[in-house]
């Protein structure tokens, strides 16, 4: 489970990492804000990164690649850079991506999201995948946990947005 204080619930069974989150959102606006530079260049990522490039082909197939910019001093990872492929889009039930970044041990792993909606509200779950433990545990290590705690607040501020429109 997240660590107090986050939103979310995590899990790692075996080679996996599941996180869940609740938005009060219909899921058509949940998926949609996956599904292009517009909607994730505004919420993607800590809050500290800015968002300089995107490219998002979403559909199986597809490619993406999202790089940020660290604020000054940033350290080693000043310009990380996130990447993948789309393996499959079930509009607006889930979708399947690779999710790899530039100096990751292995190969980019399938994550899979599903929405489900109940009374407005929508359950997204996030379910990565792994080739070893290992892969997973050094994966956790990059404080991504965190990361995914901030960008998934951010989402929720921003889809807050969308719905006052």
């Amino acid at each position: 489970m997240g660590g107090t204080g986050y939103k979310h619930t995590m899990e790692t069974p075996g080679r996996k990492i599941v996180m869940t989150r609740v938005f009060d959102a219909p899921r058509e606006l949940v998926f949609d804000a996956h599904s292009s530079c517009e909607h994730m260049s505004n919420w993607w990522g800590p809050r500290k990164y800015e968002v300089v490039s995107c490219e998002i082909d979403f559909r199986p197939g597809g490619t993406w690649r999202i790089v940020h910019r660290a604020p000054e001093g940033g350290g080693e990872y000043d310009t990380p850079a996130f990447f993948g492929e789309y393996r499959e889009v079930v509009r607006p039930e889930r979708f399947v991506w690779t999710f790899g970044f530039e100096g990751m041990q292995g190969e980019p792993g399938p994550e899979t999201y599903e929405f489900e909606e109940h009374y407005g509200k929508t359950t997204l779950t996030s379910t990565a995948e792994f080739d070893t433990i290992e892969q997973r545990d050094s994966f956790l290590e990059t404080g991504m946990e965190e990361g995914a705690a901030e960008t998934w607040d951010r989402l929720d501020d921003y889809l807050r947005e969308l719905a006052g429109r």
